[in-house]
């Protein structure tokens, strides 16, 4: 079950966190993975676990929010089996509190980022005649979450286009859903710890798990199994959906 023998899959922000997860997943159940990042060397070193473990993988080094570079990455690839859009970047602040400026730059990235890769992978799907695409949505698109404006307005935006997508193309064979993630242990969440709690960082990690009512964050590793089976054979019959993976955050915290 849940084989991706035979299929091209080009998974964003696959050097790290979840990306990495779903990458070095996608490779275990046999996927050619490109491994798409701005960062250089963390897309060697994933591809480079994913070739240690017997899978076959490539890097290519893309700015997501660059349509021009994505076009260009995207043709020399040239065949698209799924996309899993995971690219993305977090910001802290309220309305009156975020510059003009990281309000732009949420957006070019996690807005625009994602349509820059669905523009350029669509046309490969639909000469295909087939294809799977996995958008990262977040629970911060359906709840109010405290300071994350600027974040939650690209969320809303990319379960907004999961939806067009998965009408747009229902006749092209190509599937289209999205995931909503609560919080994720990842180098982000410590690294956001360290900034803004030194020497509280244990205190505050436990008090952002218990926001959860499953009383901890999510493991990369745990939201990658559902993108797998999301864009695996066994979900031929699902399109236009959004899960949420959030330990009982939206429907249990009361």
């Amino acid at each position: 079950m849940f084989s991706l023998q035979n299929q091209h899959a080009v998974v964003t922000g696959a050097g790290s966190g979840i990306g990495k997860s779903v990458a070095l997943l996608f490779a275990q159940q046999g996927a050619n993975v490109l491994v798409v990042d701005i960062n250089e060397k963390q897309a060697a070193d994933t591809v480079s676990e994913i070739k240690a473990a017997g899978g076959t993988a490539s890097a290519h080094v893309v700015d997501v929010s660059s349509q021009q570079k994505v076009i260009e990455a995207f043709q020399k690839i040239e065949r698209i089996d799924i996309l899993v859009n995971s690219a993305g970047i977090s910001h802290i602040g309220k309305a009156d509190t975020t510059s003009a400026e990281d309000f732009d730059r949420l957006f070019n990235v996690n807005v625009k980022g994602l349509y820059n890769c669905l523009y350029a992978a669509i046309p490969l799907m639909k000469k295909n005649k087939a294809g799977v695409i996995l958008n990262m949505s977040s629970i911060a698109a359906v709840v109010g979450i405290p300071d994350r404006f600027a974040y939650s307005m690209t969320k809303g935006a990319v379960a907004a286009m999961t939806l067009s997508v998965a009408k747009d193309y229902l006749a092209d064979n190509i599937r289209c859903n999205c995931i909503s993630p609560a919080r994720v242990h990842t180098a982000f969440v410590d690294g956001f710890l360290a900034k803004n709690y030194p020497g509280k960082e244990a205190e505050m990690f436990e008090k952002l798990s218990k926001t959860q009512p499953i009383g901890r964050m999510a493991k990369p590793d745990e939201i990658a199994h559902l993108i797998l089976y999301l864009c695996s054979p066994e979900a031929s019959f699902i399109t236009g959906c959004d899960y949420p993976i959030d330990g009982g955050f939206v429907k249990l915290n009361n």
